[in-house]
């Protein structure tokens, strides 16, 4: 998933700008006089009048988005027609702060628009909308149509229905059907004035002043108050993304497990960072749930603790480190082994050629040791400048963190960041020809993206291999909301493609000592039932050990509502077989408003 603190318009001023390059071309009717709002909307996603122009249209005025780059209000027809598919409302773009006011009624001249939040190419739906409008008050102080109610009993079971083939999947053609499924549902509701009431939050607030919560609250519930993405046809039909329609400094600040008692009501409205997304003119109170960050079990004396940690692109400027030291000092326990994912070079993302990180890591080290941890180790290859992706002149990259009261590392030279690393047979046991080491650095699979580091530790007297991966991110796959059903999820490619690799090397591991120790960990920007994932553990040769826990307890990043598995720890047959290995997700992040990363760090505990 792209990070949540990446670059991006903030989602309250994107989400119905018109332009040219993502407006859908549509054949109109030949007349469009006096048409009603849900004429304009009809049984489809997209508006027969697209590109017509409509003389007076009339309505309430419900809602007025007098900020950023869509400015504009809501409207809705007070007498609506007997077909729940067609939406009384409409949002109408103005360009520049609109003069209309809630209860105003208003009639409305001007061009019907479908516009795609993100552009054509996201996938996205499309917003109907009034363009280039020629607004005429009526009467003003009126009552504004009563909210329509979205429960637990109103949202479908089902999520989607399949897209139209003759359409390359796309569902925008397909009529309504509203009482089936959830992305119809809210869909006939575009535009129109809806409430929500007493719904928990299942997305923590984000720095974009937007939240979301579920109407479902039995719906695939997990322990600690979110909502788990267990499968690919498991979308959770209650998920709804909340932003304000009034000041963002009143904004809620939210955990997940808290709750939004009473009433939040405004506009349906829909944009590229989520879907469908209910703009509150009315905001419900917040309730805290009470949710505290988790600590892990301490290793015992005989019992190695690995780790994974994505600490989102560190580098010696952020004020992070105190708190990522507290993390892998207090709730984390000191793990003997740390991967960490995202650590930028000594400037990070100036982009002046440097890829050296030892500033980065040595201040991370440091402020371990001050918050009581130990003096950790480290080891990793620098990338080759910019061929790595993240961020440009970040040259993020993987790290090894070790306890060398613990452990020791097994220093081999001839790793480097375009050599690949190999396995050979040394005393009947497998041995890396480099550590650390690369996999396979100059395959097409690696392009712009982060390589495997490959080390060998012992522990005890026993030889465990690591491999630490983050593997490509899903940036470009369609969201859940798209137009195209199911979704295309593009990045998967790449992402199987190096899977395979990783697989092969460890099989080439077991192919010289069966019983080897290996594990493969990392953010693997997949989830635990994906194809990914299934081609890490191809014929045998890893497991997942997320798998251990109950499902509800299966989450390491939380994202559009959905709590899901991205971060995981896989295993050999030696370590599952042995039945003595403990795993936890340790939750201290993904869950929060003020996260010091979107990932929720892992821990293995076993006996080699």
């Amino acid at each position: 998933m792209p990070s949540k603190s990446s670059a991006r318009l903030a989602a309250l001023t994107v989400a119905a700008v018109c332009s040219a390059a993502s407006a859908v071309a549509l054949t109109s009717p030949a007349h469009a006089d006096s048409v009603r709002i849900h004429d304009i909307q009809g049984s489809t996603r997209t508006s027969a009048y697209a590109g017509q122009k409509v003389t007076d249209v009339a309505g309430i005025v419900t809602g007025v988005r007098t900020y950023g780059s869509s400015r504009g209000f809501w409207m809705q027809d007070p007498n609506p027609d007997d077909n729940p598919a067609t939406s009384e409302g409409v949002f109408v773009f103005t360009s520049s702060t609109p003069k209309a006011a809630v209860g105003d009624s208003v009639t409305v001249t001007g061009t019907v628009s479908e516009y795609v939040p993100g552009g054509t190419s996201s996938g996205n739906q499309s917003v109907t909308e009034i363009t280039k409008p020629t607004v005429t008050t009526v009467s003003t102080g009126n009552a504004v149509p009563a909210p329509t109610v979205i429960d637990a009993k109103s949202v479908p079971a089902a999520y989607t229905p399949a897209g139209d083939t003759a359409a390359n999947g796309s569902v925008n053609g397909l009529t309504l059907q509203p009482s089936t499924y959830a992305l119809d549902y809210y869909e006939s509701l575009e535009g129109m004035n809806v409430q929500v009431e007493d719904v928990r939050v299942v997305t923590a607030t984000d720095p974009y002043a937007e939240l979301w919560v579920t109407v479902k609250p039995h719906e695939h519930p997990t322990h600690r108050g979110g909502t788990l993405y267990g499968s690919y046809d498991s979308q959770n039909t209650g998920r709804l993304q909340i932003q304000s329609l009034g000041a963002t400094a009143d904004f809620p600040v939210a955990n997940v497990g808290d709750t939004l008692t009473g009433t939040t009501a405004g506009p349906m409205d829909y944009n590229q960072y989520g879907g469908y997304t209910l703009v509150a003119s009315r905001l419900g109170t917040l309730r805290s749930g009470g949710l505290e960050r988790e600590t892990a079990k301490k290793q015992s004396r005989g019992e190695l603790a690995v780790a994974t940690y994505n600490v989102e692109n560190l580098d010696p400027s952020d004020n992070t480190f105190d708190q990522h030291a507290a993390a892998i000092v207090n709730n984390l326990q000191s793990p003997d082994i740390v991967s960490l994912e995202e650590i930028q070079d000594n400037n990070g993302a100036t982009n002046d050629g440097t890829v050296a990180a030892d500033v980065t890591v040595n201040k991370l080290i440091d402020a371990i040791v001050a918050a009581g941890g130990p003096k950790y180790d480290w080891r990793e290859i620098d990338p080759v400048n910019d061929q790595d992706g993240g961020e440009p002149g970040g040259n993020i990259r993987q790290v090894f963190l070790f306890n060398p009261e613990r452990v020791s590392f097994t220093d081999r030279a001839g790793g480097d960041s375009t050599t690949a690393v190999g396995v050979t047979k040394v005393h009947g046991k497998a041995q890396l020809t480099a550590s650390p080491g690369r996999i396979a650095p100059a395959d097409t699979a690696w392009a712009n993206s982060r390589k495997p580091l490959a080390g060998e530790f012992v522990f005890r007297g026993r030889t465990v291999f690591v491999i630490a991966n983050h593997l490509n991110s899903k940036g470009g796959d369609q969201g859940l909301t798209a137009q195209y059903q199911p979704p295309v999820r593009s990045s998967e490619t790449q992402r199987h493609a190096q899977a395979t690799l990783v697989n092969s090397f460890v099989k080439n591991i077991l192919d010289v000592q069966k019983n080897a120790d290996v594990i493969a960990l990392g953010d693997m920007n997949d989830f635990e039932f994906s194809d990914t994932a299934k081609l890490l553990e191809g014929d045998g040769a890893l497991w997942s050990a997320i798998k251990s826990l109950p499902k509800s307890e299966r989450y390491t990043y939380d994202y559009q509502g959905n709590q899901q598995v991205l971060d995981q720890i896989l295993v050999s047959p030696s370590i599952r077989r042995g039945c003595d290995f403990a795993y936890d997700s340790v939750h201290i992040n993904s869950e929060f408003h003020d996260q010091i990363s979107d990932h929720d760090p892992q821990v293995l505990r076993f006996k080699p």
